[in-house]
């Protein structure tokens, strides 16, 4: 079969389109931005890829046509293929029909953690040698590719409650019917799609009325409005993890001083192993707590997954070292809610010290552009000595009002005066944390090449 996936370099469409290349279809695609990584790593699995999304594209008359959630009425290649009467279908429901069919789904579900969290529960299978099959947003350490058809029965999915597509405004995890569903947290988030955290929570629900009782769902102990959604209904077993002392099944003692890099895994009070890893913050133990427990349904021992995990080698874009000039140590991060902006700051905080943190935010998530969270901004940002922002001349809200009570917030409106101003304010010792869920427009790297140019300048003669 010939399948044509429009959007194709999305992390979600390009996963798609591997897996639909190892399941033995002719792959091809397009987009609108067709650049490295990912255009590389599409075009090294043989996939001819088309810039742009004009309407010729669709003379190559494919199959079927695998829509992103990206495209939307108005663009040439849409109204072609309506037009036209050709067959397409929506990324997910694809997914769900050809490959996840017949397996046994675990899909990760929740505001934050998603990512790190199924590439944990990934890593501890293939630990386990069970060969899973895998389609992550993200590149996990472990992997050398963010999605594989991987060998049956088992296949972990990071389930996202964005929508399907342009025809189908459901979200994304309602398509997937997992026999294990890990539900990390919930918070109101997606402005641009859903007017408000009791929209969310309704497709939450909705994707726990596809678990099968005999199925397990994995929930979050911690979270009132995880709460709340299951006391909307729920008709499978569950099983919690949690900090608080709440009595939840999964928990972990958190060695004092250790940044959370160290702790012990408890399971219904009794420890199971220890964990000493590179990864910090308090979140990443939680979400090795969802992963053991959803790993679990998979028949892996407890002790196992902790081997695993011990082995565990994070996921780009979360707290990455992207490098280290004249003592500077610049770090890239996905973070662009509020709450993992806290989330991130705090384990860098209790990392490093004293030592001085600057924090370089780009307000770019539609979320972030509506100004929906502006009011918790300056409090997720407080443990920052020094924040700088990426001020785009749309943003549509005062953003120097809104974190005002900031103690050094400074502004830049664009990422070449950012990076310089960052660099020529560095000293030995500090650490740089940038913070977007987009690609910053290359910031890390010009800001470390600004460091090297500074430190240059400066080396006696």
């Amino acid at each position: 079969m010939h399948v044509h996936i429009l959007g194709i370099c999305g992390t979600f469409m390009g996963g798609i389109a591997a897996i639909a290349k190892a399941a033995g279809h002719r792959v091809t695609g397009s987009d609108r931005n067709v650049y490295p990584p990912m255009s590389a790593q599409l075009e090294a699995l043989g996939i001819d890829l088309i810039q742009g999304y004009a309407a010729g594209q669709l003379d190559m008359r494919p199959d079927v046509v695998i829509v992103g959630n990206a495209l939307s009425r108005g663009a040439q290649v849409i109204e072609a293929m309506l037009d036209r009467g050709m067959p397409y279908i929506s990324g997910p429901q694809w997914l769900a029909e050809q490959v996840l069919a017949n397996r046994h789904v675990l899909a990760v579900a929740g505001t934050h953690g998603k990512t790190t969290t199924s590439s944990m529960l990934a890593w501890i299978l293939e630990h386990a040698g069970l060969s899973p099959g895998f389609l992550i947003g993200g590149v996990p350490g472990n992997f050398d590719a963010t999605a594989r058809l991987g060998a049956q029965p088992f296949f972990v999915i990071e389930a996202d409650e964005y929508d399907t597509a342009f025809f189908d405004k459901r979200a994304k995890f309602v398509h997937y019917r997992p026999r294990t569903a890990v539900l990390n947290n919930l918070e109101y988030d997606h402005a641009d799609i859903y007017p408000d955290v009791a929209a969310i929570r309704n497709q939450f629900n909705q994707l726990l009325r596809t678990v099968p009782a005999s199925g397990r769902v994995v929930v979050n102990a911690d979270d009132a409005e995880l709460a709340t959604t299951l006391g909307a209904g729920c008709w499978t077993p569950r099983e919690t993890f949690g900090l608080a002392d709440g009595g939840a099944d999964w928990g972990a003692h958190i060695e004092e001083g250790s940044a959370a890099r160290r702790f012990d895994v408890l399971l219904r009070g009794q420890v199971v192993g220890r964990i000493d890893w590179a990864l910090q913050g308090a979140h990443n133990v939680m979400n090795a707590l969802a992963a053991a427990a959803a790993a679990g349904r998979a028949g892996v021992t407890p002790e196992r997954c902790v081997l695993a995990l011990n082995a565990f080698r994070g996921v780009r874009r979360r707290m990455e070292t992207r490098g280290v000039v004249g003592g500077v140590t610049v770090y890239d991060d996905f973070a662009h809610h509020p709450t993992a902006i806290a989330a991130t700051l705090g384990a860098l905080r209790a990392a490093v010290g004293v030592a001085r943190i600057v924090a370089v935010l780009e307000p770019r998530s539609n979320t972030m552009r509506l100004g929906v969270h502006r009011d918790k901004l300056a409090a997720a940002l407080a443990p920052a000595d020094r924040v700088w922002f990426l001020q785009p001349p749309d943003l549509g809200w005062d953003l120097p009002a809104a974190v005002a009570q900031l103690r050094d917030a400074r502004y830049a409106d664009g990422v070449e005066a950012l990076a310089r101003g960052i660099a020529e304010d560095a000293a030995a010792g500090d650490h740089v944390l940038v913070m977007s869920n987009g690609g910053f427009g290359g910031l890390h790297e010009r800001l470390l090449a600004d460091l090297r140019e500074r430190a240059a300048r400066e080396l006696p003669r």
